[in-house]
């Protein structure tokens, strides 16, 4: 199985960049992980939010790959301990799914055609976080579920 984090526009913080590349790094140890980038919009101040929800939106959509499992990463979705988000990838896994996409969107969040072809949605916290501080949350947190899945001693119960 092949999981996809696929997120709106490069990371401008160099700290954030370099956190969420120590887990992408990890990661590769344990899964086939892509780490994917949208280009962010041109001349988004002449764009209104909903405007430039659907275009990121239709990028997200084409660069999906067709029978992908869609999980947004949207503040509300569901919420899991880091154990039982570990037993959710496990389900994915044997599930027999081929591609799994979690997908962050951009500062305005998703287009409603995204959420149409969403099969669920995850959220990390009832707290709010940039959709750059995303990125390093998620990497570390499924950098943990293979850690929890491999039984190593990473995670302290």
């Amino acid at each position: 199985m092949k999981i996809t984090l696929l997120v709106v526009g490069k990371t401008t913080d160099t700290l954030v960049e370099s956190l969420t590349n120590v887990y992408i790094k990890r990661l590769e140890h344990y899964l086939d992980f892509q780490f994917q980038v949208i280009p962010e919009l041109k001349n988004t101040k002449a764009m209104s939010e909903a405007e430039q929800k659907q275009r990121e939106g239709e990028l997200i959509l084409k660069t999906v790959p067709a029978g992908s499992r869609i999980v947004l990463l949207d503040e509300k979705g569901g919420e899991y301990t880091s154990v039982e988000f570990s037993q959710k990838i496990s389900a994915y896994m044997n599930s027999g799914q081929k591609n799994v996409v979690f997908i962050i969107g951009g500062p305005y969040g998703f287009s409603p055609d995204v959420y149409k072809a969403a099969h669920e949605k995850l959220s990390l916290s009832k707290m709010t976080f940039s959709h750059q501080m995303v990125r390093a949350i998620f990497a570390e947190q499924l950098y943990r579920a293979m850690t929890i899945l491999k039984g190593e001693p990473y995670h302290h119960s």
